[in-house]
Parts: C-alpha cells; structure tokens; sequence
C-alpha cells in the first residue's frame, strides 16, 4: 500500500459518518463506527507489520538452530569460514590454515553449499 492510499483510507470514517441530527443516534453510531475502524487497523497493522515480522524470526531462528560442524557459513560481516565446534551461544570458526575463531550465532548471515558461489550470496537481499 502506498502512503496516499494509507491517508485516504484514514479519512474513510470521517467520509462514511451519519449527518448529525437531533436525535442522539448520530452520536452512538459514529463511536461505534470508529472502533470498529479502529479494529480494522488494529487488524491491517498486525497483518501487514507484526505477522511478517516473526515469520522472518522464526525462519532466523531454524537458520541458526541448524547449523552444524562441518558447515561452511557467511558471517554478516563478510568473512567465510567452516564450523569447527558448536557451542550453546557461540560458534568456533575456522577462516584460514591454522586460524580459528569464535563468533557469536547471531553473526552467522548464512549457511552455504558446498558450490554456492559467495558474491551471489552476500548480494541476495536479507
């Protein structure tokens, strides 16, 4: 959704409001009216915002959960390397001959194949 079509959709309730009268129904409606307006964007945040949010989250956290010794991974900073030892919070790292280190889970970006080609990986949006 675009932004103009966000702001007429926030004048939807002012547009579709009963003409007040002297009868005090014009005034019971609208209240009514407006939470149910407000249900709905209550409804199109949680859609559009909170859900997609925690899809991505949990599929992070199936990335991280998955990873093993032998893996060749993509740190978020750039560097390549193959999982020497798994640990509960941290992983040790083995980037060059001789030269391990230890990283925390959270900077794993991605697990690669054995043939994955590096530059397409990291140019991959997250």
């Amino acid at each position: 959704m675009t932004l103009s079509s966000l702001s007429s959709l926030a004048a939807l309730p002012f547009a579709m409001a009963p003409a007040q009268g002297a009868g005090g129904q014009g005034a019971a409606g609208s209240s009514i009216g407006m939470f149910v307006y407000l249900g709905l964007l209550i409804l199109l945040f949680y859609f559009m915002l909170i859900r997609p949010q925690r899809r991505r989250e949990k599929e992070r956290r199936a990335l991280l959960d998955a990873v093993k010794t032998g893996d060749r991974i993509l740190f978020a900073g750039g560097f390549i390397g193959t999982v020497a030892n798994v640990k509960d919070k941290t992983l040790v790292v083995k980037i060059a001959d001789n030269v391990k280190v230890e990283i925390a889970r959270a900077a794993v970006a991605q697990i690669l194949t054995k043939d994955a080609d590096p530059n397409a990986a990291a140019d991959k949006p997250a």
